[in-house]
Formats: structure tokens, C-alpha cells, sequence
């Protein structure tokens, strides 16, 4: 049986004086594919920010089994990202090597090996030297997914990773997905295709501004539990 790599105690995340989300409990394991569902508002991407350390718990305690400095990858939704820096796919793809060369070494022939195969992986192979802000949407997101490779990490948080992309990119990106769950590295996506969920994603985390559900996907996504969260979005149950 998997052991549990992230744990959640008794959870509150949020700002100032808005909770997000509240009094979440569970276990993350090890190996596993999660997709995090939700209307919008429920609190899914900024329980990502709270595993990555980016906000810290109002209250309760999360658990990291792991050294989040190596071990942890984060892709954010494109909208967080500034395009407008000068600076080329192949740097961008190369900064998931960040963790094991630092900040001042330079890129040895392994890591650019291994940046050049995560472009070719991608579909970016000849795309290196242009600058991200000429990429299409799927091309960047492409490239983040290519860094994500060159990191290596054993456990990959994405927040939206199919959002605003074509089908052929999402199928591409999709199977990359797949491939890691097929390593054993620990995958947990926010997702709204939920068509997508009940096919590819074997456990589903459903939030609503406070844990929904969270188990098996057929049986956490079923029309009760989802109507629900959208009430407690709405604040009908508060």
C-alpha cells in the first residue's frame, strides 16, 4: 500500500480575512493520480499554492513527506505567467534543471542533453531559440510541460494544464500525464473537463470552498456531490 506523500490536517487556506478554503482534511499518496474539481471559487488552485508553500495555512497543518525543494514540481495556469520577459523557449524549458545546477553554474552537457530532449518530447524541437512571447497558446503551454520534464520531480501539482489549448495539444499533454502516473510519481491536476476525469483520473478531490468528497472519481463526481459544491460555492449552505 502507497504511503502518504502530502497530508492535510484540519486546513485553512486564504487572505487577509477571506478563507478560500476551510477545515480540509486528507491524504495525498504516493503514485497516485488526483484530479481536483470544483466550480470556480471552491478553492482548487489555491489549495495548490498552500502544497507549494506560496500561502500558509490560516489554521491546521500540511505535511510534505518529501524535500519540496527537488522533489516538487508546479505548473501554474498561463494567466500567472508574464510572457512579455525577453527570454527564449530554450531558457524557459532549461530552468527545470534549476535545482540541481543552482543559480550560478552553467548548463553541463547531460542537463543540455536532457533540455533538448524535453523539446523534442514536446514537440518544440525546433523552436529553442525563439522567444516565448511568439508562441501560441499550446506552444507555450508545451514548453512548461518541457521544464517539467527537465525537473524531474516525483510529484507534479497542475493547475488548469489543458485550460485554453487545442485538442491535439491537450491529447499530447494528456498522455505525458499518463506516462508520469505510469512512473510512479504523484500527479494532482485541476481540472474542469469532467468527461476527462471520469476516464483518465482514478480519484477526484471535489471541493466546494470545503471538502465535497474525495475518492473513487465515478463515485465522488456523482450529481449530488456536485450539486452540492456549486451550493456551497454560493453560499447556500453556510
Amino acid at each position: 500500500m502507497s504511503s502518504p506523500i502530502i497530508e492535510l490536517d484540519h486546513v485553512s487556506l486564504g487572505w487577509r480575512d477571506k478563507v478560500a478554503l476551510r477545515d480540509m482534511s486528507g491524504q495525498f499518496l504516493a503514485g497516485g493520480l488526483y484530479a481536483l474539481v470544483g466550480p470556480n471559487g471552491a478553492g482548487k488552485s489555491t489549495l495548490l499554492k498552500g502544497l507549494i508553500g506560496e500561502i500558509a495555512p490560516v489554521q491546521g497543518q500540511i505535511r510534505l513527506n518529501l524535500d519540496a525543494s527537488t522533489e516538487l514540481a508546479f505548473l501554474p495556469q498561463q494567466a500567472d505567467i508574464d510572457r512579455s520577459f525577453p527570454i527564449t523557449v530554450y531558457d524557459v524549458v532549461a530552468m527545470g534543471a534549476w535545482s540541481r545546477i543552482g543559480a550560478w553554474r552553467g548548463m553541463n552537457a547531460k542537463e543540455h542533453a536532457r533540455t533538448q530532449q524535453a523539446l523534442e518530447t514536446v514537440g518544440l524541437a525546433g523552436f529553442s531559440a525563439r522567444s516565448i512571447n511568439t508562441l501560441s497558446g499550446g506552444q507555450f503551454q508545451r514548453a512548461l510541460f518541457a521544464r517539467l520534464l527537465v525537473q524531474d520531480a516525483s510529484v507534479i501539482l497542475l493547475d488548469e494544464p489543458f485550460s485554453a489549448v487545442d485538442a491535439d495539444t491537450t491529447q499530447d499533454l494528456l498522455a505525458l500525464v499518463l506516462d508520469w502516473h505510469a512512473q510512479g510519481r504523484t500527479v494532482i491536476a485541476v481540472l474542469h473537463e469532467l468527461d476527462m476525469v471520469r476516464r483518465h483520473f482514478p480519484t477526484s478531490v471535489l471541493l466546494g470552498g470545503q471538502l465535497v468528497a474525495w475518492g473513487e472519481s465515478e463515485t465522488v463526481l456523482s450529481p449530488e456531490n456536485l450539486h452540492l459544491a456549486r451550493h456551497l460555492c454560493a453560499g447556500d449552505f453556510l
